[in-house]
């Protein structure tokens, strides 16, 4: 029962993280569109502009799990030495000791910078594949 829950939690944080990096992208490559139309007139290829949002995704992905774990553990640190004690029922003095698996860190790590540059695709595909002309045109 306890790994269902742990599934869906994973499932929840792979959506959060797909639409939040997908929006983003989203608006890098809108606010972006002259630059684009710009690096696409003077001659640099398609798939050149493509990696460049890709990189920005992976990047922001990595960023964002670097700081999330940063905040994680020194969170779990500091509940551990405050020792933080509270009743539940009737068994008084309960000992909050939260702990994490080192294994688990990384798993949702890969995950979460995996599932960035996946939402990173579609807005690099469409800057990508923009017309210069029309790119240049765009106010």
């Amino acid at each position: 029962m306890i790994d269902l829950m742990t599934f869906f939690i994973k499932i929840m944080l792979v959506a959060i993280v797909l639409v939040s990096i997908m929006n983003v992208m989203i608006m890098a490559v809108f606010e972006r569109i002259n630059e684009i139309g710009t690096m696409a007139a003077i001659g640099t290829v398609p798939n050149k502009i493509l990696a460049l949002f890709i990189v920005e995704g992976f990047l922001l992905g990595l960023l964002g799990t670097l700081i999330g774990v940063v905040i994680s553990l020194v969170t779990i640190s500091g509940m551990n030495v405050a020792q933080i004690s509270f009743d539940f029922g009737r068994q008084k003095g309960l000992l909050l000791s939260p702990t994490i698996e080192a294994g688990s860190v990384v798993t949702v790590a890969l995950i979460v910078i995996a599932i960035s540059v996946l939402a990173s695709l579609q807005p690099a595909w469409k800057a990508a594949r923009m017309d210069p002309i029309t790119a240049l045109r765009h106010v």
